[in-house]
């Protein structure tokens, strides 16, 4: 490959990547907010993750250890995404489910660091919360991989 067929690709790649998270976040939601609104209401981590679908340190959050009864809500609506029965600990320091609750979620393909990966959002605010792996238990054998800044815990 020639330097300037490697520089092109280069380009190229950095472009896609850029692209896909310049459109994360946008479509049409039941809850919407401004940006200036989303700020107001949230701190620059839980933006990060929830905004702009970054992710937050392995083992930061409390909700990794968080063992209770109860439901996982969005921190970005109040809609309930996850039972506390179909969490457990997956051992990579985030909140990890198996499955979430009906019509709770909605994914897109994210086409990051050079792979294919799941996305998960809240379906009516489009809020991220982390990503989707086959690597989880039986009955579903996924692993629903969430981000503890884009949720609240309500015990029962």
């Amino acid at each position: 490959m020639t330097q300037f067929s490697r520089r092109a690709f280069l380009l190229t790649a950095t472009a896609a990547c850029a692209t896909s998270r310049l459109h994360a976040g946008t479509g049409t939601f039941e809850v919407t907010r401004s940006e200036a609104e989303w700020r107001a209401m949230l701190t620059d981590t839980q933006y990060l993750v929830m905004r702009e679908e970054k992710t937050e340190n392995a083992y930061l959050s409390p909700l990794n250890d968080e063992t209770s009864r109860g439901t996982y809500i969005c921190r970005g609506c109040n809609l309930p995404l996850y039972a506390s029965d179909a969490k457990y600990d997956s051992g990579t320091g985030w909140p990890s489910f198996t499955a979430p609750l009906r019509n709770a979620v909605a994914t897109k393909p994210d086409n990051t660091l050079f792979t294919t990966r799941t996305e998960v959002h809240c379906r009516r605010c489009g809020s991220h919360l982390g990503h989707i792996f086959d690597d989880g238990p039986a009955p579903s054998g996924k692993r629903h991989c969430l981000n503890g800044a884009s949720l609240v815990f309500v015990a029962k």
